[in-house]
């Protein structure tokens, strides 16, 4: 049976334990169609393992179906990562989604966008500069992508719409579930006036583990990232060091070194992040990218091989502060390799810890 490239596509991101860099890879010998034609020795024949295997040829084409039928009749688009609308810039960098989930104006995702991100504690100071740089950045005429926290998130999608601009709040949810849900009216206005993606299935509920994960894309789309509050230990850290890996560049507010929320900024501005005081700061490194159509992203392959937590992950149950005490990196470094190699589909999470996955 021949099925439409976006089911298979459905069908590929559905499958446990095959990442995105495989479906590349498996999709540069043959065509979508022609791979669900094949059987379990072909299919391993082309690298897969037999778990894999055995995944993909009892695909639920069921399940495909009610997914595309429900996203249909919710005004959800469903853009592929072979769609001609799927964002270029995501596109290139490590691990991108197979599938992002879309509800609003999906042009926006084809324009220039920066990234404000910072701490859901935030304090009113806080508050008041995330939506004064949004509603700066929008009257300049790029987007203001965020992920919709509470917190700085929201005053920053606040402070675009505000503007009369537009902005992209990134899920970790399914991208018709609303979270936090003070957010509701929020999130009514980005679909009317902005737009709403995630690359999780419609309905998917709020998880801890989500929200890293989607970092990685809101620093994907983005020319650059802005840190206005935010702890050491906070998920903001990680969407900058995504940045920072992705060959963006990373702002960051000062503040009051009493001020436990200014120490994340501070640390990157030790870092190289450059230090930002007004929006000129900002429009004169990304206004350069948008005039000389130089904006390109360099993805980052070190990592690939001796990596130290992957070297001190066995095929048995590994917390992380056994991880930490083997590689002897500050935990917060640790976690985030392992969320890279969760990505890479080279490790799992389980109850106590992570496993190394076989290669197949």
């Amino acid at each position: 049976m021949k099925y439409s490239e976006q089911s298979c596509v459905l069908a590929l991101a559905l499958c446990q334990g095959l990442g995105v860099k495989t479906v590349l890879a498996l999709l540069k010998k043959l065509s979508l169609n022609e791979l669900f034609t094949l059987d379990k020795p072909e299919l391993c024949a082309l690298g897969l393992s037999e778990q894999v295997a055995n995944n993909l040829l009892h695909t639920d084409w069921s399940k495909i179906d009610s997914i595309s039928t429900f996203c249909q009749n919710q005004q959800i688009h469903i853009l592929t990562i072979f769609s001609s609308t799927y964002p270029t810039q995501l596109k290139e960098i490590c691990n991108p989604p197979i599938v992002l989930f879309c509800k609003g104006n999906v042009s926006l995702l084809a324009q220039p966008q920066v990234a404000v991100v910072g701490s859901r504690s935030s304090t009113r100071t806080g508050l008041e500069l995330a939506s004064k740089f949004a509603n700066g950045l929008s009257r300049s005429g790029l987007v203001v992508t965020s992920g919709m926290a509470r917190g700085i998130d929201g005053a920053a999608h606040q402070g675009a719409l505000d503007a009369g601009g537009s902005t992209i709040a990134v899920l970790g949810t399914g991208v018709n579930v609303v979270y936090p849900k003070r957010h509701q009216r929020l999130y009514d206005d980005i679909v009317q006036r902005g737009l709403v993606i995630s690359e999780f299935l419609p309905n998917t509920s709020a998880n801890s583990t989500h929200f890293p994960r989607r970092n990685r894309i809101i620093s994907g789309l983005a020319l650059g990232v802005l840190l206005v509050e935010a702890e050491i230990k906070s998920g903001s850290l990680i969407t900058a060091r995504y940045a920072l890996e992705q060959n963006k560049e990373v702002f960051a507010i000062p503040g009051s070194i009493k001020n436990r929320l200014s120490s994340g900024c501070h640390y990157l501005i030790k870092q190289g992040a450059k230090l930002t005081e007004n929006i000129e700061d900002i429009l004169e490194e990304v206004s350069f990218f948008c005039e000389n159509s130089l904006y390109s992203i360099e993805i980052d392959r070190q990592k690939e091989e001796l990596c130290p937590v992957l070297e001190n992950l066995g095929f048995e149950v590994t917390s992380v502060d056994t991880l930490t005490q083997r590689t002897q990196w500050p935990v917060e470094q640790v976690v985030a390799r392992l969320l890279d190699l969760e990505l890479e589909d080279k490790v799992e999470r389980v109850l106590d810890g992570y496993i190394k996955l076989a290669r197949g």
